[in-house]
């Protein structure tokens, strides 16, 4: 049998503050997890997503440093309509997140956007145009 993708893990400085953000998007963790070390949320269809302070990566990987010159990660969601990105985005940016692009019809036929989560990685959102 394949090895198959079942963990997407993200290392943040601060938990609460990750949930929060992600929560915005539709991912659901409970309450009792921000003040967790390590917290994983069911995707469903076998997969999961993973959060993990960096004390956490720091108490079995001494070397372990705050990666720079990039984002830490870069995830996509999903949009029901293109719309839905615009207001998602604004949501996002209105309660204090980092828009690094904001909604533009691409060529590719979606409208898309990127915002920052509160460690800087990029989280895009997109929706197909209508018609494409």
């Amino acid at each position: 049998m394949a090895p198959r993708l079942s963990v997407v893990e993200l290392v943040v400085s601060d938990m609460a503050a990750a949930l929060a953000f992600y929560r915005r998007l539709g991912i659901d963790a409970p309450p009792e997890a921000d003040d967790q070390p390590h917290v994983e949320v069911d995707l469903g269809g076998g997969l999961r997503l993973a959060f993990d302070t960096e004390a956490t990566i720091l108490s079995f990987d001494p070397s372990w440093t705050r990666p720079t010159g990039g984002p830490r990660s870069a995830l996509a969601f999903a949009c029901d309509s293109p719309a839905e990105v615009d207001a998602t985005y604004a949501s996002l940016v209105e309660a204090g997140h980092h828009g690094e692009h904001k909604p533009w019809d691409a060529f590719w036929g979606q409208r898309y956007a990127t915002v920052q989560d509160p460690d800087g990685g990029s989280v895009d959102l997109f929706a197909a145009l209508p018609g494409e």
